[in-house]
């Protein structure tokens, strides 16, 4: 498979925009440093504080989900537990 581009589109709840910014951010160096990661960055709506795009890049399907399965993720997912009002995951490929 070619090169999978994901992009993760995160809403948190207004009342709790700090930790999950706090919490994503976590995520950033750890991620960039693991095996098949070509670029990990979070963006911030300039209109809505609340909503947060990871745009991201891997070798391949399969080590983007060993990336899914590792122990920072669940450890964000705990942290932000009932904080977050939606999360998409969209995978993607490169056409052009």
């Amino acid at each position: 498979m070619n090169k999978l581009t994901i992009v993760a589109d995160i809403v948190a709840n207004k009342d709790h925009i700090d930790l999950v910014k706090k919490e994503l951010l976590k995520l950033i160096d750890v991620t960039r440093a693991e095996n098949g990661c070509i670029q990990y960055d979070l963006h911030e709506d300039n209109n809505n504080p609340a909503h947060f795009v990871f745009y991201e890049n891997w070798e391949s399907y399969e080590l983007w989900q060993i990336h899914m399965k590792n122990p920072h993720l669940t450890d964000y997912l705990n942290a932000t537990e009932g904080a977050v009002e939606s999360f998409i995951v969209y995978e993607m490929r490169h056409i052009d």
